[in-house]
């Protein structure tokens, strides 16, 4: 019997494609609107957040119709965090919608804080009729401009044809390779004017080639270096959550025997309760972590980006431990570190394919980081995770803070604001589950949580979601809580009320001798807000508590209610400071487990 030639079956395969494959819908005649709107829905998309204004105003007549729920937010900056924290918790790609001017302004923040944490989110945004730009029109903004260096890519659409594709390579960057935020402008008379819409749309993005899969040789030197290593640390970072790669994460950690760190930005990658992982790195970061980063012999980097604030001073991080670094983000690579073996790619991917050269490994080979251990565990048995309760009889933040996370348990989200509270929700819960914990890392964006914890709500309406915030943050963006009682989002806030802007004051107490110069927010002395009215008149259930013997039933109160916002004002003392502490600008060796208290890191000594 004569085999058919391969021409033959591609002519075949061809013919079957073109008989079980129907032709695309024909093109029809819409608004540059109307196509925006059937754009989203083609993308999937279910849930968008967002403030009418006038030169968006033409997409938000055929909004009315959609199948795309739209969440009219109060401030712009709450429909861009609400974008961030959906997607954050859920791994879809946010999107945010706003009009030109202001309302694109507005913007900047969360866009900013989406683009350093590597989240993908749309930004549609409003513009000027086209014979306009350039003019000073009312509400006019460059805001392609002004988001240039805050977005992975961004859009000004000239053409209402353009809009279909557009979309669907804004969606695509967003979400592949490192994800992060896109931008697109779209003038107003774009909008109104007729044009065609047809899906689906073919891309057009020369040069966008993300590397997904590692060099074979690079995986091969890396292992090597693995298998030789004496004091091995798996340095993690939230690439491998993006990756969706913590299945794999742990079975290398079982398979080299080798201490795992996660960084703020990947809490809940590798458990807590794993007797491999020694906690967070950093500026406030475990003893234990943070002395086994710096008497490494090789970091096994993945998914991080060396900053500053892990790294401490950089001329003396990891000072004797060789580099392996693994990115989907070539540009990370030797950055702000020399890195001995780049890996590029994602990290899933390498960590697969650093589990099949690392096959071999057995017992015996991981022996060998016995001593390794042996001095990990005294470290962290000597300077365990902890804090003295205030000596003025206050409420210990703490204990707020560790209590709510056994309550609410590790099922359900924790989304934090900034400062002395973002610290200790990362320290004091224990996270066990990856898309638990969610928070500003690079930008540290004051204000993040409330319109954050607003958007993993969305996203995850069946899971408990907590926002612990302070009372500066909560100050910031509380007027979401308005959109969450009308729209049916029963979050839970935890404000840890201080009275002060705490971190600032910390640093003040520690580096400004005390002098506390516009920290003190009159929370405290003149209970201005009061929080538990403001909660009410946001439409939410507010409650107060102001003593340790009254934690738990508040908590369990709040955790009670399933179908209302809920305020909880926590009075904590104003003097509780955050430790461990690496000052900024100082060398990790230079760790402070308390004030007045060193660590020794002399091997002998131990």
């Amino acid at each position: 019997m004569t085999r058919p030639t391969p021409e033959a079956l591609a002519q075949r395969a061809a013919a079957h494609r073109t008989a079980a494959t129907p032709p695309p819908p024909a093109p029809i005649q819409v608004t540059g609107a109307q196509s925006l709107v059937k754009s989203l829905e083609a993308l999937g998309v279910e849930v968008m957040f967002g403030i009418p204004g006038g030169a968006i105003l033409p997409a938000y007549d055929p909004i009315f119709d959609s199948s795309v729920r739209h969440i009219l937010v109060r401030h712009e900056q709450g429909a861009g965090h609400a974008a961030t924290g959906y997607a954050q918790a859920t791994g879809k790609v946010g999107v945010c919608i706003a009009t030109s001017g202001p309302g694109a302004t507005n913007l900047v923040t969360p866009i900013a804080d989406a683009y350093m944490d590597s989240v993908p989110i749309v930004a549609i945004t409003g513009q000027v009729a086209r014979p306009s730009i350039g003019s000073d029109a009312f509400q006019e903004a460059d805001i392609q401009g002004i988001t240039l260096p805050i977005t992975k890519h961004n859009f000004l659409v000239q053409e209402g044809e353009d809009i279909p594709r557009i979309l669907a390579e804004a969606f695509h960057l967003a979400a592949t390779g490192r994800p992060g935020p896109v931008l697109v402008d779209i003038p107003k008379d774009v909008l109104t004017n007729q044009t065609t819409f047809s899906w689906p749309p073919t891309l057009d993005l020369p040069g966008y080639r993300p590397t997904l899969h590692p060099h074979g040789k690079q995986i091969r030197e890396a292992a090597r270096l693995i298998s030789q290593a004496k004091r091995p640390v798996l340095y993690v970072g939230g690439g491998v959550l993006k990756a969706q790669a913590t299945d794999a994460l742990k079975e290398l950690a079982e398979l080299t025997g080798a201490p795992v760190v996660t960084t703020l930005m990947a809490r809940g990658a590798f458990p807590d309760s794993h007797p491999q992982h020694l906690g967070m790195p950093g500026m406030h970061g475990t003893v234990g972590a943070v002395y086994a980063l710096q008497r490494s012999d090789l970091l096994i980097c993945l998914g991080a980006r060396f900053d500053d604030r892990v790294t401490g001073k950089l001329e003396t991080f990891a000072p004797d431990a060789q580099i392996i670094h693994a990115d989907i983000d070539p540009a990370e690579i030797g950055k702000n570190r020399q890195v001995d073996v780049p890996i590029v790619g994602d990290a899933k991917h390498v960590i697969e394919e650093l589990l099949t050269a690392l096959a071999g490994q057995d017992e015996q080979s991981r022996k060998r980081l016995t001593e390794w251990w042996s001095q990990l565990d005294q470290m962290r048995t000597t300077y365990p995770l902890g804090y003295e309760e205030p000596s003025d009889g206050t409420l210990a933040p703490q204990y707020v803070i560790q209590r709510i996370g056994e309550i609410a348990g590790p099922d359900a989200i924790y989304v934090a604001g900034v400062g002395q509270h973002q610290m200790w929700a990362s320290q004091f819960i224990k996270y066990e589950k990856p898309g638990t914990w969610l928070n500003s890392g690079g930008l540290g964006t004051m204000g993040y949580a409330v319109p954050a914890a607003m958007g993993a709500k969305v996203g995850q309406p069946g899971t408990v979601v907590w926002a612990i915030d302070g009372d500066g943050c909560f100050q910031m963006t509380n007027q979401e809580l308005a959109t969450c009682a009308l729209e049916g989002i029963p979050v839970k806030i935890a404000v840890i009320n201080n009275g002060n802007l705490g971190m600032v004051r910390q640093w003040q107490t520690l580096f400004y001798g005390e002098r506390y110069s516009n920290t003190d927010l009159g929370t405290h002395k003149h209970r201005i807000p009061d929080f538990v009215k403001l909660a009410e008149a946001l439409g939410c259930i507010g409650m107060r508590c102001e003593t340790a013997a009254d934690v738990d039933k508040t908590i369990e109160a709040a955790m009670a209610i399933d179908d209302a916002p809920v305020v909880v004002e926590f009075v904590v003392g104003k003097d509780a400071m955050v430790w461990p502490m690496v000052a900024a600008g100082t060398s990790n060796d230079e760790i402070m487990f308390a004030r007045g208290v060193r660590p020794i890191f002399d091997e002998d000594d131990l």
